[in-house]
């Protein structure tokens, strides 16, 4: 190898080491992001869901996680939205998910 190919050579090594730093640091960035947002919903679930509660929606997240996320993400929006002015009990996490669950479980099959 000459010397301008050497050059070239260590040239795009550190392009690439450079470049996968980048990508490494963007990487990090998503992962602290996401974990500050879930920090977030947890202090907003502590506010608006009794222990009881947040315990059913903890336990419902390993069996169901779908239906968790759904109950979390709607129930976040309306204490943003304030409509939400109280703790909601057990009782009344069971009866919205009996609500929500009995919606998705209708199934019509149509015959042509």
């Amino acid at each position: 190898m000459s010397e301008e190919e050497e050059i070239e050579e260590i040239k795009r090594k550190k392009l690439m080491e450079i470049m996968r730093m980048q990508q490494e640091e963007s990487v990090q960035k998503k992962v602290e992001e996401e974990q500050q947002r879930e920090i977030i919903k947890q202090n907003i679930l502590r506010q608006i869901l009794e222990p009881e509660a947040r315990e059913r929606l903890a336990r419902l997240k390993l069996a169901r996680p779908d239906v968790a996320e759904a109950v979390t993400n709607q129930l976040i929006m309306l204490a943003q939205a304030g409509r939400i002015n109280r703790q909601i009990t057990d009782d009344e996490l069971k009866d919205i998910l009996r609500r929500l669950t009995s919606q998705k479980r209708e199934i019509r099959i149509v015959r042509r």
